[in-house]
């Protein structure tokens, strides 16, 4: 077969691989079932702060997607050649807030592809393990819960009182910020608990001087 041979009509319309309607409904359930599956994992193993169903439900979607659209391309070849012209114009513009969520959209996709593809076994098993390796990971047993305690005070002096609370309540801690103003102080620290209940905020808010304490729980990164 020569190069012209590949433009011809006939080579054309046989390159087509026909795709029945019962396959094509497999492939979607199947998909829409592996999709639900990670929707479930990111659901348990979801550690941020705020929670988004609707970026859960995308995945579940973006999983069928990707399984309509490899068996486009795998049933005509004209139609495959068009679709990577139109894939390549789009620009994704969304930002990711956390790089696990990176994880599960590509493993969407890549369950996408794979039930498109017919190659069913890999999809479930590879499903199967990576939802277990990461909830494995998520539910480990985290030693020490970060948190921020940020503390105003009226006088210098309290700072020193402040240490001692520390060195006494927590397991580790280090100062990131310390402002002054010209009514109060303001200092802010990383610190590490295995619980709190309040005692620590307590304690230093009975401490004649201290105008507010606050701790907020957090995942241990700063936004920039």
């Amino acid at each position: 077969m020569t190069f012209q041979d590949i433009f011809k009509n006939d080579f054309l319309t046989q390159a087509g691989t026909s795709i029945s309607v019962l396959q094509i409904t497999f492939m979607l359930l199947l998909s829409f079932a592996l999709g639900l599956f990670i929707f479930f994992v990111y659901k348990k193993t979801f550690q941020g702060v705020m929670y988004s169903k609707t970026f859960n439900v995308s995945l579940v979607a973006l999983a069928m997607v990707s399984a309509t659209v490899i068996m486009a391309v795998t049933s005509n070849i004209i139609l495959s050649l068009g679709m990577v012209g139109a894939l390549s114009i789009v620009r994704f513009r969304t930002a990711i807030k956390d790089p696990i969520d990176i994880v599960y959209m590509f493993w969407a996709i890549s369950i996408g592809i794979m039930t498109g593809a017919g190659l069913w076994v890999l999809a479930i098993i590879s499903s199967a393990i990576i939802g277990l390796v990461l909830f494995v990971f998520s539910k480990a047993n985290i030693r020490y819960e970060p948190y921020l305690l940020i503390v105003r005070y009226d006088k210098g002096e309290l700072e020193s009182e402040i240490y001692k609370q520390l060195d006494l309540s927590v397991n580790s801690y280090k100062v990131k910020s310390k402002i002054k103003s010209p009514d109060n102080y303001e200092l802010t620290v990383d610190i590490k608990v295995k619980s709190d209940r309040g005692g620590l905020v307590n304690t230093l808010d009975a401490i004649d001087g201290i105008s507010s304490v606050a701790m907020v729980s957090y995942d241990g990164e700063y936004a920039s």
